[in-house]
């Protein structure tokens, strides 16, 4: 333990130096957060594709599987970002089939037959 005065008027008078002390501890950090605050400006994290291709693993190989909207929560971990014209293409004339969760045939404006 600290070796600390034995009578209560030096106790007092330590413990209003340490409250100063720390005080002014809590305002140097205060300062320099907000100096490294402005130094590193947030980045925003950009926007997801609007649609991806997943790919499923077959024999170690990649092979495509759906299409979904970018934002769709049951797309597989491999993924590929598609363009709007490339969604369409990939789900009409490309075999591919559409999420039946997120849909993107409807968003797409592809009707089922």
């Amino acid at each position: 333990m600290y070796d600390l005065p034995p009578d209560l008027p030096r106790l007092r008078t330590l413990e209003t130096y340490l409250a100063m002390l720390l005080s002014d501890v809590r305002d140097r950090i205060s300062k320099i957060e907000q100096q490294q605050a402005q130094a590193k400006p947030l980045q925003a994290l950009p926007d997801p594709p609007a649609y991806v291709l997943s790919y499923l693993r077959e024999r170690g190989q990649p092979v495509a599987d759906s299409v979904h909207l970018g934002d769709c929560k049951q797309v597989s971990h491999h993924t590929r970002p598609l363009t709007r014209e490339q969604a369409l293409q990939a789900i009409t004339s490309g075999g591919l089939r559409a999420c039946e969760i997120c849909r993107p045939d409807s968003e797409l404006g592809v009707l089922d037959s």
